[in-house]
């Protein structure tokens, strides 16, 4: 059985240089190969990924690293399923119902 401690969302939050068309090509490149990898867009800038273990996390971590664009900021942030639980979201000033983790015959 999975725990809600041990199995984590990454979350890449990033703001790159879009200025020059190079820039913007390579801001693109990074989004396309983020979700190569099976993140989910959030916002344009933040995309979340489920990871079943903490190999997994370092996997994909390395891979992030790998794929880095010239220039810019990017932020890693681990979180277990339980803190991902309690994330409140809004959509304009309507509270949205928490996200639900995917179920575990999904993750397999």
């Amino acid at each position: 059985m999975l725990s809600g401690y041990r199995i984590m969302w990454l979350v890449v939050m990033f703001d790159l240089p879009v200025v020059e068309k190079k820039e913007r090509k390579a801001a693109s490149d990074f989004r396309k190969r983020l979700l190569d990898m099976g993140f989910e867009m959030s916002q344009f800038s933040v995309y979340m990924r489920f990871c079943t273990s903490p190999a997994q996390v370092d996997t994909y971590c390395k891979r992030v690293e790998e794929n880095l664009p010239q220039g810019g900021r990017v932020h890693i942030v681990q979180l277990t399923d339980k803190q991902y639980e309690r994330i409140i979201t809004f959509r304009g000033k309507t509270k949205q119902p928490a996200q639900k983790s995917p179920d575990q015959y999904v993750l397999f």
